[in-house]
């Protein structure tokens, strides 16, 4: 692992900085804002996390729901038996676990059927979460009673931010990261260098599914009362794909540009227009597909190289292009 630029630091700092501001939100706000934070730092855990394994790779998992559902469930079946970070460990190890199951069972395809398994992945889920619970319980879900606040919640989450970005840093820094900007360059050539593509893919999925799952498990004191539907949401699978895609995936921060700004719009949307939420989302998702392809972010870098190649030289780069 090379040592740090002068830059790098400086971008920790400003990030440890933002950290501790956001930290000392509950301190003065314990209602609307303190919500509209927690729903902030949530996707902001959640799209980075995807983009842990989908930006490197470029594949597109809709199992974000699957992932985050066994989190939330490991929480609700084991809140009375169990320590509440135990819990977390476990929804994060479960949901590693399917991750792993499903890796191995279908990153060796891609494109379309990739992101249709996925997405069936989690409602398959759901359907037998539903079953088990009707044949084996008196009702559809299960309650989740804990002594945290709001604020508890939002300090997990974002203790928890904190270690995917952590996380997403050293892969970044590694040999893993290095052969993961192989894979997504060009899986063909990965292969002929001699990189097992199947088996880093399957490794960095476990983690994205990790964080996800611990995710969901930490926000399941929040639900009070936890049900399928609302565990397995496919809204969050969808969601999580819109923002990351919206701020950028080339850079592990590129989610957070997507993640504040369509946050703060979906809280304004939900709460006057409940039921045209589907309808922003997807308008929402056909805006990202067509006008911004490779995010902010990325419109921003080919902004810049325009820029670049419309300014004129300068004396100096003529006077060295000029034969002696």
């Amino acid at each position: 692992m090379t040592q740090l630029s002068a830059g790098e630091i400086r971008i920790a700092l400003i990030g440890a900085a933002a950290v501790a501001a956001a930290a000392m939100l509950p301190v003065f706000d314990q209602g609307f804002y303190l919500t509209l934070s927690l729903n902030i730092v949530l996707f902001a855990a959640l799209c980075t996390a995807w983009t842990l394994f989908s930006g490197p790779t470029h594949y597109i998992s809709l199992a974000t729901a699957a992932f985050f559902g066994l989190g939330t469930y490991s929480v609700a079946l084991g809140i009375d038996v169990l320590p509440f970070p135990v819990l977390v460990a476990a929804g994060g190890a479960v949901a590693a676990l399917l991750a792993g199951l499903v890796g191995a069972a279908t990153l060796r395809i891609s494109g379309v059927y990739f992101v249709i398994f996925t997405l069936g992945l989690a409602e398959l889920i759901r359907q037998i979460v539903s079953w088990t619970q009707v044949k084996l319980g008196a009702s559809m879900g299960l309650y989740v009673f804990t002594d945290f606040s709001e604020a508890h919640i939002y300090w997990m989450m974002l203790a928890l931010t904190v270690a995917v970005f952590a996380t997403g840093w050293l892969i970044t820094r590694s040999r893993l990261g290095f052969a993961l900007q192989i894979i997504g360059n060009d899986e063909q050539v990965a292969r002929h260098c001699g990189i097992d593509t199947a088996r880093l893919k399957i490794v960095l999925f476990m983690i994205s599914g990790a964080f996800i799952g611990m995710a969901g498990a930490i926000l399941a004191p929040r639900y009070s009362y936890v049900e399928p539907p609302a565990a397995f949401s496919p809204t969050v699978s969808f969601l999580v794909v819109i923002m990351a895609l919206l701020g950028g995936t080339r850079r592990l921060w590129g989610p957070l540009v997507g993640v504040v700004p369509f946050t703060i719009v979906m809280e304004f949307v939900s709460a006057r227009f409940p039921n045209d939420t589907p309808i922003v989302i997807g308008l929402a998702f056909l805006a990202i597909v067509f006008v911004l392809p490779d995010g902010v972010l990325g419109r921003l870098e080919q902004l810049r190289a325009r820029l670049r190649r419309s300014r004129p030289a300068s004396p100096a780069a003529v006077a060295a292009k000029e034969p002696a």
